[in-house]
């Protein structure tokens, strides 16, 4: 049975979080002497309300949770704060709309970086800060964070992290699972702290770095200029944030066991060798080909390769060059990019490498299979066996997400929106990318969209962020009943 009372009492404490996020913003606005603090206290007001109101209702629950009740905080809550989050861009008046306000802060806390503003350069100091505060606390989870404060509540977490953690796998480097969280946050912030002194010593306002380092370290890509990060022209901060870019495109606990000391286990992990060599080929390939077809020199064609390589690969989609305008063969390779997306445990959206890892190994079995009928032959993974059940989880999720793709593009396509925008988008949005292809690409935002496609987008952007089962499993009658 769902045990509603600690649900709400959760979501009423994590909307108190969220309060909290909409004050410091506030905060921002008070600093700069613009509009937007109105929107920002009414906002907080607004929030904090409903988040007295749940837990009120939440009192006397019984403290515990079982993997159902996981399920439930993690998708209710990423709705609940793209809700609320929405106000300070629609009481404000900056996103008039509120299809177009919530489209917004879904592709903010999903880590997407999807944007429909035409006019990013105008919007005051508080609303840019509020975007990329929403990926950097979608960026490892809303729950992954307060899954360090669960205790508060007497429940463990272990319930909510098998829901919102992403990959097939989840690996813990401490037997209890707060602890873990605590340590990977704590390795979170010190990444972006880091970043935020190297865009500074770059040239980069201290705002702007902030504001970009949030949305590195989460892989979420909103920017505070219209041009992303082109609008720079800086080789030093193209390389900086690359290489950040590519470290928060790892999983968090292997970065964790790195710090450990533990570096054997870092290098010879299989799915950072897939990672890796994705990178290093796509980038090689890609530089070679705009080296011998543009006019561009051989650094600047390995530099723009390399950045929009690992910020596609890692579902960032920040943007130093618009590739709409490259050869259309690599527009084949950048999407391949943004199917795979990075590993698992990560920040980043798209399949992940490590069920790319165990397809082709499932793949490369089925060939022996044919030639030797009765030979057993166990999937490895970093030397251990993945269980049948992984392993079928694996296939159902790869169906799945190209069902649901292939559905969404009809969708789009039904909606009046051309073939190409239409795959782009669809890819971009399950993937948690951010560009897309044609008039959706780097150059463009989503503005042109219909409502019906921004609304699809929005369900497709948090079906990406939560891995489909999370949420889909909500859909499933059976999931609601008391047995």
């Amino acid at each position: 049975m769902i045990n509603s009372k600690m649900i709400f009492r959760i979501l009423g404490f994590l909307l108190l979080i969220e309060t909290a996020m909409l004050i410091c913003c506030g905060g921002v606005s008070l600093f700069y002497g613009e509009n937007d603090l109105d929107s920002f206290l009414l906002s907080s007001a607004a929030t904090s309300c409903v988040a007295v109101v749940m837990l009120i209702l939440g009192r006397g629950g019984e403290k515990s949770l079982n993997r159902r009740d996981g399920y439930v905080i993690v998708s209710f809550s990423w709705v609940a704060f793209s809700l609320f989050g929405m106000l300070p861009y629609y009481i404000g008046g900056y996103i008039p709309g509120v299809t177009d306000a919530f489209f917004e802060t879904m592709s903010g806390f999903s880590s997407t970086g999807a944007t429909i503003m035409d006019n990013i350069e105008s919007m005051p100091h508080g609303i840019l800060f509020w975007r990329a505060m929403t990926q950097w606390i979608g960026g490892l989870g809303i729950v992954f964070f307060t899954i360090a404060v669960l205790p508060i509540f007497g429940v463990g977490g272990i319930q909510v992290f098998a829901a919102e953690a992403s990959g097939p796998t989840h690996d813990k480097v401490h037997p209890r699972i707060g602890v873990t969280a605590k340590w990977i946050w704590s390795i979170y912030a010190g990444m972006t702290g880091t970043l935020i002194i190297l865009l500074m010593m770059g040239g980069m306002s201290t705002f702007d770095s902030v504001c970009h380092a949030f949305t590195t370290t989460s892989t979420g890509g909103f920017s505070t200029r219209q041009a992303s990060i082109e609008y720079y022209r800086s080789p030093y901060i193209d390389y900086v944030i690359s290489v950040f870019m590519f470290f928060s495109g790892v999983n968090f606990t292997l970065l964790l066991m790195l710090f450990n000391g533990k570096i054997k286990k870092f290098i010879h992990d299989i799915e950072l060798k897939f990672y890796f060599l994705s990178v290093a080929f796509f980038t090689l390939f890609i530089a070679f080909w705009l080296y011998r077809t543009t006019p561009m020199e051989g650094e600047e064609a390995f530099r723009k390769s390399l950045f929009q390589v690992i910020s596609l690969h890692t579902s960032t989609g920040f943007a130093t060059a618009d590739y709409m305008l490259w050869p259309s063969v690599l527009w084949g390779c950048l999407v391949i990019v943004m199917i795979m997306g990075a590993c698992a445990g990560s920040t980043t959206g798209g399949m992940k490498c490590i069920r790319m890892v165990i397809l082709f190994k499932i793949a490369k079995n089925e060939f022996k299979h044919i030639l030797h009928p009765n030979a057993v032959l166990p999937v490895r993974i970093n030397k251990h066996v993945i269980a049948s059940g992984v392993q079928s989880t694996v296939l159902a999720f790869t169906f799945l997400y190209a069902v649901i793709a292939v559905i969404s593009i009809l969708v789009m396509m039904g909606l009046g929106v051309g073939f190409m925008e239409s795959v782009g988008t669809v890819v971009s949005s399950i993937g948690n990318m951010g560009p897309g292809l044609g008039q959706c690409g780097p150059a463009y935002t989503w503005s042109a969209l219909p409502d019906a496609a921004k609304w699809l987008h929005s369900f497709l952007m948090l079906l990406g962020r939560l891995e489909l089962f999370t949420v889909l499993l909500l859909f499933d009658s059976d999931f609601w009943r008391k047995n």
